[in-house]
């Protein structure tokens, strides 16, 4: 099976290692990974501080660098969001505006060949074990847009649970947004800054020493916090948590 790396632009200019370890990790169960080299920022940004107009350019250019790809996987379940959720909305109202259908038409070219990585592996692939090795305590934390977008439910916890060595622990109001919310939180510091107060605190209060994500840039928001806390839990993406082996384990 071939498919298409997503890296989104958070993970290529702060977190490099993230998806460095999708395409280790879905190497490891047989994929071939392509990484076109013309994608770019999905929108999310412009089209949720309402310009949806500049977020037009952005449709037009992901649907063309992934064309050909039957499967696009990312490492973020905002980004997988954004494209499956609110690309056809924006082509609609385009087309509604009589811009014609072309951006329509791009939007639901791309949007159902979206996966977000771990309803991918779950989904598509079939598996929850991995192989992977992590000798932690983790505790998981679901974003909004994995949760309440893309429905991924159960699926990072069924693989984190397969990890060897991985002693898994809820965490108390897990369901709760952690207040990153994108530009919400540029917008909204102090407010923002409370509810990540709140998570961090949860996730202390569970004794992990991993506050465990599937979106970097939730996580951001966290390990911020955990930092000025001077708190010994450490923020980490699932993705480089599957991607650790007792051979290869994570530096």
């Amino acid at each position: 099976m071939r498919v298409a790396l997503f890296v989104t632009c958070v993970n290529d200019a702060l977190y490099p290692r993230t998806g460095i370890a999708v395409v280790r990790l879905l190497e490891r169960l047989g994929v071939t990974v392509d990484f076109p080299a013309a994608q770019s920022c999905c929108g999310q940004p412009q089209y949720n501080t309402g310009y949806r107009r500049e977020a037009e350019p952005l449709v037009r250019r992901m649907a063309e660098a992934f064309a050909g790809h039957e499967y696009v996987v990312t490492p973020s379940g905002s980004c997988a969001a954004m494209i499956r959720e609110h690309y056809p909305r924006i082509g609609r109202r385009a087309a509604g505006e009589g811009r014609g259908e072309e951006l329509a038409d791009a939007a639901r070219s791309l949007a159902p060949r979206v996966y977000e990585l771990t309803e991918f592996l779950v989904d598509v692939l079939g598996v929850t074990d991995v192989g992977a090795y992590f000798p932690h305590t983790v505790t998981y934390h679901p974003s909004c847009h994995g949760l309440r977008s893309l429905g991924l439910g159960d699926r990072p916890r069924r693989l984190l649970a397969a990890v060897k060595g991985l002693d898994l622990v809820e965490l108390p109001g897990a369901e709760e947004c952690c207040g990153f919310g994108g530009t919400f939180a540029v917008k909204n510091p102090d407010v923002s800054a409370a509810m990540g107060t709140d998570k961090i605190g949860s996730a202390a209060a569970t004794g992990a020493e991993v506050l465990c994500g599937a979106d970097n840039s939730c996580l951001a928001h966290l390990d911020g916090l955990l930092r000025r806390a001077d708190s010994p839990v450490r923020a980490l993406h699932l993705a480089e948590i599957l991607a650790a082996t007792e051979e290869d384990p994570l530096p």
